[in-house]
């Protein structure tokens, strides 16, 4: 385990014991609320964590030839569009983001994964197109992704 992971995870454990503390019944009600949160949640993380080891055994060992430094700038295109059209949590991203990182993947491509990721709906295109209007969603769309590849090439560029 890593030093910050440890230290986020001893600081919110002393948190809590602060809380039970200050207000026993508060912080109990308080745990139950997030453990039913986290039942509810459970089948849809649980499902996410599948895809993405599906999509890393399958890939794992052709992620530094479509994503690394050789692929260039098609590598770094074709992963923002994978980012693009992905639907997932980024608090989930990260991890798979990470096994890119360590399979060979550049920085800059990761960095597109992410941010499109993040930035850009092609899933949801559908419902933003029904609620905010279709050019209000075409412009954003579009300028997001320009603006994802410009902090990709950033990130590129500084680490």
């Amino acid at each position: 385990m890593q030093n910050t992971t440890i230290i986020i995870n001893g600081l919110i454990l002393v948190l809590l014991i602060i809380s039970f503390f200050k207000n026993r019944t508060k912080t109990l009600n308080a745990l139950k609320i997030a453990g039913k949160s986290l039942l509810k949640l459970s089948p849809t993380i649980l499902s996410v964590i599948l895809l993405i080891g599906i999509i890393y055994g399958l890939f794992s060992d052709k992620i530094a030839l479509l994503f690394g430094q050789e692929n260039g700038v098609i590598g770094f295109i074709t992963i923002a569009v994978f980012g693009s059209v992905m639907h997932m949590p980024s608090l989930l991203a990260f991890p798979l983001a990470g096994s890119f990182l360590l399979e060979g993947a550049s920085i800059s491509s990761v960095a597109a994964f992410i941010t499109t990721l993040t930035m850009i709906g092609i899933v949801t295109l559908p419902l933003e197109v029904k609620t905010m209007g279709k050019k209000f969603t075409i412009y954003r769309n579009v300028f997001s992704f320009i603006i994802a590849i410009i902090i990709a090439t950033l990130m590129g560029v500084i680490l």
